[in-house]
């Protein structure tokens, strides 16, 4: 007897036939996170078992999307924890001034919460016109979402305080239009953005970035994958290039530790050390 549970063998069984029928790979990402939300999918989908849901994803292919809802964390806000975006106008911003042009990468990007944080920090700053974004996640609907920058306009007033906290120059308000019960944030803050499907567990690494912010992803991980993205993230910056983690988040523990310095130890914003 290994104490590995019916449910358990169920949920190995569909991690790997989801990598193996549609290429996503979550067999890395961290068991009890991984195994809490299949087992939510399955409630509120209605299916009595992980087998019967398995079965169901592999002969429906529209229901990979509801399930891929589940396994991916959509849940964010713009200007989230205000110090560390505080920190990239102090500590970061004045280094960014002296490049000519700038790729930024938002890792994870979700419904874009952080894109547009970082677009109008970039605008505030004087930055958002030398610069191109690359936004990546590996649900189809969250970059959908990303793309239309619509969010229910009674998360804005978090939003707006966040925003203050962490030095804003303007007011908020100056960046949406509200329209029923919805705040449509300006398409001018993604015009210089790219969309793109990228997974962090099976794809290679971008070219010359001189910031990637990757904030709450690595948690969902098992030690293995975080090594992985970690060293994706070190190949894919331009010499002395910055990362920002979460604040949950550290590098303390990888295997390519070695490859960066703290920039701003208290907000989680690394250098890639010079190669």
């Amino acid at each position: 007897m290994t104490g590995e549970t019916v449910e358990d063998l169920e949920i190995q069984l569909l991690l790997d036939a989801l990598y193996r029928h549609y290429h996503y790979d979550f067999r890395h990402y961290a068991q009890a996170s991984i195994k809490r939300r299949l087992l939510q999918a399955r409630r509120q989908l209605g299916f009595d078992s992980i087998s019967a849901l398995q079965s169901a994803v592999l002969h429906d292919k529209t229901m990979l999307p509801n399930l891929l809802n589940y396994l991916t964390v959509q849940v964010s806000e713009m200007f989230r924890d205000p110090s560390y975006y505080r920190a990239l106008r102090e500590k970061v911003v004045p280094h960014l001034h002296t490049y000519p042009s700038l790729k930024v990468w938002i890792a994870g990007c979700s419904r874009g919460e952080e894109l547009y944080s970082l677009a109008i920090l970039f605008r505030e700053e004087g930055l958002l016109d030398k610069t191109i974004f690359y936004a990546t996640d590996i649900n189809p609907a969250a970059l959908k979402a990303a793309q239309a920058g619509i969010y229910p306009l009674d998360q804005v007033r978090l939003f707006t305080e966040n925003h203050r906290l962490s030095g804003g120059h303007s007011s908020l308000s100056d960046y949406y239009t509200a329209d029923y019960g919805r705040a449509v944030f300006d398409k001018s803050l993604r015009a210089r953005t790219v969309f793109s499907d990228h997974s962090l567990v099976t794809d290679a690494a971008f070219a010359e970035m001189h910031l990637i912010s990757c904030r709450n992803v690595l948690i969902y991980f098992d030690r293995d994958l975080q090594d992985r993205v970690v060293s994706l993230f070190a190949e894919s910056l331009a010499r002395q290039g910055f990362l920002g983690i979460g604040s949950k988040e550290s590098l303390r523990f990888s295997a390519h530790a070695d490859k960066f310095v703290e920039h701003v130890r208290e907000d989680r914003i690394y250098r890639r050390v010079a190669r």
